[in-house]
């Protein structure tokens, strides 16, 4: 009687797996980068290897984050002031410029609330810091940084909108029209200069962790009305879940990916 051992051999296929981010080297703009989401942003974008411009109005924490990054190794330069202004505005292209060259990406993520206030009770004064500061300073610096944007060839503009740009249930009057704007100058944008080499997308956070302070009178019309909604908000995010998804749309991997909302909201906008 004879015995025959069938000997199996494996081969071990090893598959290379790069980024696909392809941001490494990048020349990149990040508003509100102080604090919550922008901070996130900016600290995401240096780990990628991108190299960052930290806009803000807040010297201390932003110079602070600077130092972070290149603390860690990583390249980043902070620009101090206001960015409904058109003077700080230039001054934050020509950083970028000087120091790495142009602009690849433009994060627009600066911002401010509201009092939640109902439009009968929305002062002038309200109105106009929160249109200004949420929708005209973003443009002013998308306006500024298109020519860079275009030279770069693979470029990507993306902003930070709110829940509040996909309902009317999330915020007062001035912010949630300031939002609803931003997502109209994303399309704009998005439809204008994707031929060219640009696409431009935006994220919708439903409640985060942040530092923005609302200075609210709940006993007003505007917030009375709005708690009620604000109860199918469900978990608030972290700032680094929202920067995950803005470097994403950033990214080589959302190369076909142009003139996008994401709820970034635990599915809040699916309530």
């Amino acid at each position: 009687m004879s015995s025959t051992t069938s000997a199996t051999s494996t081969s071990t296929v090893t598959t290379s797996i790069t980024s696909t981010t392809g941001l490494s080297g990048k020349s990149v703009v990040v508003t509100g980068a102080g604090s919550g989401i922008g901070r996130a942003a900016a600290l995401r974008f240096a780990a990628e290897g991108a190299r960052v411009v930290l806009a803000d109005l807040d010297a201390d924490r932003t110079k602070a984050v600077a130092e972070e990054i290149s603390g860690a190794g990583g390249a980043a330069v902070a620009v101090i002031g206001d960015l409904g202004d058109q003077q700080v505005v230039d001054q934050v292209v020509a950083t970028a410029v000087d120091a790495f060259g142009g602009i690849d990406v433009l994060v627009n993520n600066a911002g401010v609330m509201d009092r939640m206030s109902a439009a009968a009770d929305t002062a002038d004064e309200e109105w106009e810091r929160v249109l200004r500061i949420n929708l005209t300073a973003p443009f002013l610096l998308s306006r500024a940084a298109l020519p860079h944007l275009l030279a770069s060839g693979d470029a990507a503009i993306v902003f930070t909108a709110s829940e509040a740009s996909l309902r009317g249930s999330a915020a007062g009057t001035a912010y949630t029209v300031s939002k609803h704007g931003v997502v109209g100058l994303t399309k704009s944008l998005a439809v204008m200069y994707r031929a060219k080499g640009v696409r431009t997308n935006a994220i919708a956070p439903g409640g985060t962790v942040t530092g923005i302070q609302v200075d609210v009178d709940a006993e007003a019309h505007g917030p009375s009305v709005l708690m009620g909604h604000l109860g199918a908000m469900g978990r608030t995010a972290t700032a680094d879940e929202q920067a995950a998804a803005i470097v994403f749309l950033a990214s080589g991997a959302a190369s076909n990916i142009n003139g996008v909302v994401l709820p970034v909201d635990n599915g809040w906008s699916a309530v």
